[in-house]
């Protein structure tokens, strides 16, 4: 009688020594593995009683224009064609032309008033509940150091993301999940550094899903009972619990035991979790799913709220594709700014706006906090006669939901839109609000390494108490 796998997974184990196992392991215990668990994160309490309990993350790869989008500038309009009426920064990028005012027009919306560009009707039905940052400001003008910043406080080192921060202060409220999620068809240039957990335990990182039919490969077994995968399981953790017996603490191994448990418990509810196929016409409908240009990134955003419905606690939604273009940065207009922006807007604007009419209807808007920005903006000069190059100085973002004050503007920029110039927001600001929302101090949420004791906002940062409800 053939053996079965358990039977002949033990015979394997049986027949080898301490040191045949250590070199079985070795190896596997290298590979790198997606999600995380509560057993392997713990369950830490937040350092105060938080606002948000998740956040959702919508990330504009490649710099959205903030004087053709939020930011209107008369004197712009005005002088357009002649030079800025002070020097530039003395930085290499910034050697574009004269002052190239906005294609589109504005309007004021909402109770509120706050003006919003003509590319953007569907987020300005709901401008309401949107808190518009017009003061943002980074530090790096290009994509790979601008990027990393944004999503993790540092430019050039590989330090852990926003996302690995909040599992390591706080834990997932979800065991059968993975706790940080990453939406995104087309990878961003910088990869896996944006969401990578760093020096924290590898248990922190998030877990990516590029493609929208099949997020999770391998989600059912149809060869073994559920039984069979458990003892299998049993048998598999006991091997490395005594590799790990032997050797120091190796944070990639501890998530490589935890991945397959996760990964077990995933089977149950992951399936349901990513399968927006059983939501309403309404609600597709309300995303723009199955209407072309909207499909792609509205497939994301529900994706996005199903999974804040179970508890994820981070989720991010990079914008790096279109139903007619591939790209890892699409809001990058160094040219075509008149088709391209445009088709950026029509691509996201229905989907982000359904997105937050969704979550105020499923009751979560009160404990999600939506974030959406890229990693900078654009200059208000001109790159050749249609184009808008890299620009930190001064940029727009927005938040909406869990602990924000709806329907307001915070700070602003210049009359040409160039240099912030009232209420300035770094991004270390945006990092150390996003932490206080979230229940967490950022000065105490620290980890030792290499006999430091490292933070998400560095050696600065502080909690823009403005812009809270």
């Amino acid at each position: 009688m053939p053996l079965t796998r358990r039977q002949t997974l033990k015979s394997f184990a049986s027949g080898f020594g301490t040191l045949a196992l250590a070199n079985l392991f070795a190896t596997e215990s290298r590979a790198i593995p997606i999600g995380n668990s509560q057993s392997a994160i713990g369950n830490p309490l937040p350092h105060y009683a938080p606002k948000a309990k998740r956040v959702i993350f919508l990330f504009m790869s490649g710099g959205p224009s903030h004087v053709d989008l939020f930011d209107p500038k008369p004197l712009l309009t005005r002088d357009h064609g002649k030079p800025l009426p002070f020097a530039m920064p003395k930085l290499v990028r910034t050697k574009t032309g004269n002052l190239l005012s906005s294609p589109w027009k504005f309007k004021k919306h909402g109770q509120s008033g706050t003006d919003v560009s003509e590319l953007l009707p569907h987020t300005a039905s709901v401008i309401d509940d949107l808190c518009v940052i017009r003061s943002m400001v980074a530090d790096n003008i290009n994509h790979n150091g601008a990027c990393l910043q944004m999503n993790t406080g540092e430019q050039a080192f590989s330090r852990p993301s926003l996302g690995s921060w909040l599992l390591y202060g706080l834990g997932t409220e979800n065991q059968s999940l993975p706790g940080f999620v990453v939406i995104s068809p087309a990878q961003p240039a910088q990869g896996a550094p944006l969401w990578s957990s760093s020096f924290l335990p590898a248990a922190y990182q998030g877990t990516l899903v590029s493609d929208l039919k099949n997020p999770i490969d391998n989600l059912k077994n149809s060869t073994f009972s559920t039984k069979d995968q458990r003892d299998e399981l049993d048998l598999l953790k006991s091997l490395n619990e005594h590799h790990r017996e032997k050797r120091a603490e190796d944070s990639r191994l501890s998530a490589r035991i935890e991945s397959f448990e996760l990964a077990f418990r995933m089977q149950a509810q992951a399936p349901a979790a990513f399968n927006i196929e059983d939501e309403s016409a309404a609600t597709k409908s309300l995303y723009g799913i199955g209407e072309g240009m909207t499909d792609i990134f509205g497939r994301q955003c529900l994706m996005a709220a199903r999974l804040a419905e179970r508890g994820v606690r981070m989720i991010q939604v990079y914008h790096t594709t279109t139903a007619k273009r591939s790209s890892c940065q699409l809001w990058d207009q160094h040219g075509s700014l008149r088709t391209e922006l445009t088709n950026n807007c029509a691509t996201t604007d229905k989907p982000i706006a359904g997105l937050l009419k969704d979550l105020k209807s499923r009751g979560l808007l009160e404990d999600t906090l939506v974030i959406w920005g890229g990693e900078f903006g654009r200059t208000p000069t001109a790159e050749g006669t249609d184009g808008r190059e890299h620009h930190p100085f001064g940029f727009t973002m927005w938040l909406a939901g869990a602990g924000i004050k709806p329907g307001i503007v915070h700070g602003a920029t210049d009359d040409y839109g160039w240099h912030a110039i009232k209420d300035k927001v770094h991004l270390h600001d945006l990092h150390a609000t996003i932490l206080h929302l979230m229940g967490l101090d950022h000065e105490k949420l620290t980890y030792r390494y290499s006999g430091r004791d490292y933070r998400l906002t560095d050696v600065s940062g502080r909690v823009v108490k403005e812009i809270l409800a």
